[in-house]
C-alpha cells in the first residue's frame, strides 16, 4: 500500500475529518472515528462512529457516512464514490461500502500500526477483501497517519469504560 494515490481533494478531506476526529478525542469520545462519502471533489456526507449512542455495534463512522450518502441520493447505490476515513475500514464496513458500490477508499490510520480492538477478523487484510471482490477495491491507505496514529495506534490509551 498505497496502492493509488489519493486526490487533492481526498486529502483535503481526509485533512477536515481528522481534525473532526481530534475534536471528538478531546471531548472524551470513546472511538473518534470520522467518514466521509465524496462523489467527484465534494463531501456527499459525513459520519462519525455513533456505537456510544445507542448501544449499537454497527453505527460505525463508515456506516453512518453511507447511509447519510444514500439518503442525501436517495439511492442505495453510491458507485463511483469514494469513501474516506481516518482509519482503515473493519470488515463489516468494507462489506457495506461493497454492497453499495463504493470501490474506492483513503484512509489514514491502518493496519499493522492500529490496536486489534478495531478489527475482529485479524486474519482477513484489505489486499484480501480486494482479491476476494475480483480486484474491485481500489485504495489509498495510510495517508496521514502519523496524525492519527495518537488515537488508533498501538499503546493508544484505551476508550473509557
Amino acid at each position: 500500500m498505497p496502492q493509488t494515490e489519493p486526490t487533492d481533494a481526498e486529502k483535503g478531506t481526509l485533512a477536515r475529518a481528522i481534525t473532526r476526529a481530534q475534536g471528538l478525542a478531546e471531548k472524551g469520545h470513546d472511538a473518534p472515528i470520522v467518514a466521509a462519502v465524496m462523489e467527484e471533489d465534494d463531501v456527499l456526507a459525513w459520519g462519525d462512529n455513533e456505537v456510544h449512542l445507542d448501544h449499537d455495534p454497527s453505527r460505525h463512522a463508515e456506516i453512518v457516512a453511507i447511509a447519510a450518502a444514500c439518503e442525501a441520493r436517495e439511492s442505495a447505490d453510491l458507485k463511483g464514490l469514494t469513501l474516506v476515513t481516518t482509519l482503515q475500514p473493519c470488515e463489516m464496513c468494507l462489506g457495506a461500502m461493497r454492497f453499495a458500490g463504493i470501490s474506492r477508499i483513503v484512509f489514514a490510520a491502518g493496519r499493522p500500526h492500529v490496536d486489534d480492538r478495531y478489527f475482529v477478523y485479524h486474519g482477513l487484510s484489505l489486499e484480501e477483501f480486494d482479491a476476494a471482490s475480483d480486484g474491485g477495491i481500489d485504495w489509498a491507505g495510510h495517508v496521514m497517519e502519523e496524525d492519527v496514529l495518537n488515537l488508533y495506534g498501538k499503546g493508544a490509551a484505551e476508550p473509557a469504560a
